[in-house]
């Protein structure tokens, strides 16, 4: 008869031991455990692949070195990752991570160019059908073995955002964030303004706050995509989920006449935006709302990080949020908004990727975890972290009625540009084109939309 189980797991695990010694590796009994696991240390290191690093087999080795692209320009949010950074070299024995951080309206504008170039090995970058889009073209390299590693650290919504079309694994998801109607308390305990639940108290507060002196509804457009933010939850409480989603992906018109009074009801509140709005980049609204010199501001919960970014705590401490109000139709039941989804993937054409994949599978990895995700979260309070682990004890008021106003939502989406593809969303495409409403909010937007369908039907197939 063979051996039993026992022995022969015995006899791997001394084998395993003597191999570790007699090659002089630093191993714990875990790592040691893990190498009898696979039958023989040869099988262990074939497994792990590439440069030493902590890969999905969980084993810390020695050295390396990777590459990170990323667009967190923002202070808090480049300090957080430059804290996971250091992290990460800390827990691998010191593995050089070259960073490249490029500004973000920047880095998303000629994100397809970066992808087809010399790109580092790893990059921040969004779920949903961007992230599809670029997996579709081969720009980017499937991680089914870290996610298999890291899956049950997550809820099937995250797991579903960071799938390509062809059923693999492309991202880790490491923070999202909602987009809601941000307001000062101490601003508007100070004037008796309440919390607007239909769009036409929303006007007439706006027209109270005009009075009051106050820029009604802060808004800043300089990068392009904050106006789709506006544009979204507006086509999302007038024409519903499936409408605007369809509209994202070409099976729906620009031309339609819902979209036209999407444009209309948005011109009813184009009069008490901030002044000079297309030259103001979005940390200098959230500066207007911070100085007490705005009523409003809708964007996503990141607007906090510039409150951080004050160095006063009084002052993160009165912001708060409302979900955009109802517009009267039967798809305010749907209660929708926006809440991207952040996450890491790695890139196909890095010239450096083959040889520092073991190091950026284990930066992957490394990401997955609660603990990581909360280095993040410390520095940029905007952003909550995804995975299941991360401890939320901590979490101010702030963020449990952002993870609840989620939670609430019965249909999510990702923003404009994450939902459309990349070549209509940026500058030359969706952008502009809200640019030139946003310019003349009263006119008849029949042109102008036949000018947005005319740019979607110029494309090539996806």
């Amino acid at each position: 008869m063979g051996d039993s189980r026992e022995a022969k797991r015995v006899r791997n695990l001394l084998a395993a031991k003597d191999a570790a010694l007699n090659l002089n590796l630093d191993l714990s009994r875990r790592d040691v455990l893990k190498i009898a696991g696979y039958g023989s240390l040869a099988a262990f290191i074939a497994a792990c692949g590439g440069n030493n690093a902590t890969t999905t087999t969980g084993i810390t080795a020695k050295g390396g070195t990777m590459s990170l692209g990323s667009y967190n320009t923002d202070p808090n949010s480049k300090k957080g990752t430059q804290a996971i950074v250091d992290a990460f070299t800390a827990a691998n024995g010191g593995t050089k991570v070259k960073l490249n951080t490029v500004d973000h309206g920047t880095f998303q504008n000629q994100i397809s160019s970066y992808l087809q170039g010399t790109p580092e090995d790893a990059f921040t970058w969004f779920s949903g059908h961007r992230m599809r889009f670029f997996a579709d073209k081969g720009l980017a390299t499937p991680i089914d073995d870290v996610w298999d590693a890291v899956k049950s650290n997550y809820t099937a919504g995250f797991e579903a955002s960071i799938k390509g079309n062809d059923g693999k694994a492309y991202a880790i998801p490491t923070d999202y964030y909602p987009w809601a109607v941000f307001y000062r308390k101490d601003v508007w305990s100070q004037h008796g303004y309440t919390v607007p639940t239909s769009w036409d108290a929303f006007k007439a507060l706006c027209v109270k706050m005009k009075a009051d002196g106050l820029i009604p509804i802060a808004f800043a457009d300089k990068d392009g995509w904050p106006a789709q933010g506006t544009f979204d939850i507006l086509n999302l409480r007038l024409n519903g989920y499936d409408f605007h989603t369809e509209l994202l992906t070409g099976k729906q018109k620009w031309t339609d006449q819902r979209v036209t009074n999407v444009y209309k009801k948005w011109s009813e509140i184009t009069p008490y935006y901030s002044p000079a709005f297309a030259g103001l980049t979005w940390e200098q609204g959230a500066d207007q709302l911070l100085r007490k010199q705005a009523g409003m501001y809708l964007l996503g919960l990141f607007v906090s990080d510039e409150f951080k970014a004050s160095g006063s705590a009084a002052d993160l401490e009165q912001l708060d949020f409302f979900a955009f109000p109802d517009m009267g139709t039967q798809y305010d039941a749907e209660k929708a908004l926006d809440a991207p989804i952040d996450v890491y993937m790695l890139t196909k054409k890095s010239p450096t990727l083959q040889t520092d994949l073991g190091q950026a599978k284990a930066f992957m990895e490394f990401v997955a975890k609660g603990s990581t995700q909360v280095l993040y979260w410390q520095n940029a309070p905007g952003s909550i972290p995804t995975a299941n682990d991360a401890d939320t004890s901590t979490y101010p008021a702030l963020t449990k009625k952002a993870v609840q106003i989620v939670s609430q939502a019965k249909k999510i989406t990702q923003y404009f540009d994450r939902d459309s593809r990349p070549d209509y969303s940026g500058p030359n495409g969706m952008q502009g084109f809200l640019l030139k409403f946003l310019s003349n909010p009263k006119q008849d937007t029949t042109s102008l939309q036949g000018q947005m369908q005319a740019f979607w039907d110029s494309l090539p197939p996806e």
